[in-house]
């Protein structure tokens, strides 16, 4: 099983992204389980098209609660999982992610399941407390950064390949690379290649800025399930081979 860990500014695609891997990588016949790490709930909307609970709405309602509670089954058999996080204006987000990971290790997710690749989806604009968790030992074998050339999404790449940094003498996940998701500005490619330079670490794939993603999303879906033919659906697919390459999962896991 590779554990591999998603972060990159909000906003910036990520969700989407993993969402589009996930799907890709179930389609090469892997199981793969996602586990969306944000207080928003949406990671895994894409692929489940429906509601479902998240762990922390299941802990605060006082009641047991089973695993199949915390899961749902999305496309391409893809385990989606949404930590969720407190009511607005009280509460720690990170507890969320906590709650949620603590629980599905209680519950015996990955015994149950047995999933040849985990995605943890986190918000990333900030690396501490439980935000920090999936990359630390026991969860994430690896760090995908996901940025455009926009300012502030190289700055905060930068500020998550530093915590990376930071935690490796922790026995903490390592960065894999960076995964750029176009937004089409100035110097996009060069600013994003210096980020690279600056953090002494590579570009793992590349994403157009395209109209297919917003016409899937439109639709509930991902692009691989939506435009399974489409230009976009090859460029994930193409990502989904690199991570695979780079983490070592092989398509006959």
């Amino acid at each position: 099983m590779i554990k591999i860990a998603v972060y990159g500014k909000g906003g910036i695609g990520k969700s989407t992204t993993v969402a589009n891997a996930a799907a890709a990588l179930a389609e090469k016949g892997l199981r793969v389980m996602q586990i969306g790490c944000d207080p928003k709930a949406d990671s895994t909307v894409l692929l489940r098209g429906k509601d479902q609970p998240t762990v922390l709405d299941l802990v605060r309602s006082g009641r047991d609660f089973s695993l199949d509670d915390m899961v749902s089954i999305g496309f391409g058999g893809v385990i989606c999982v949404e930590a969720g996080g407190p009511t607005p204006g009280s509460g720690c987000a990170g507890r969320g992610i906590i709650a949620a990971l603590e629980k599905l290790a209680e519950k015996g997710a990955y015994e149950e399941y047995k999933p040849d690749v985990v995605f943890y989806d986190v918000l990333g604009d900030v690396v501490c407390g439980g935000f920090s968790m999936p990359m630390r030992q026991g969860y994430a074998d690896r760090v995908f950064i996901i940025t455009s050339g926009e300012n502030m999404a190289i700055h905060a790449a930068a500020n998550i390949a530093m915590a990376i940094d930071g935690f490796k003498n922790r026995g903490y996940a390592s960065l894999g690379g960076i995964i750029l998701n176009r937004r089409d500005v100035a110097r996009e490619d060069e600013k994003v290649a210096e980020l690279c330079s600056d953090i002494g670490s590579g570009l793992v794939g590349v994403l157009s800025h395209s109209n297919t993603v917003a016409q899937a999303e439109e639709l509930g879906k991902t692009v691989i399930e939506a435009f399974p033919q489409s230009d976009m659906a090859k460029q994930y697919r193409d990502l989904a081979d690199s991570l695979m390459k780079i983490c070592g999962v092989s398509e006959d896991a």
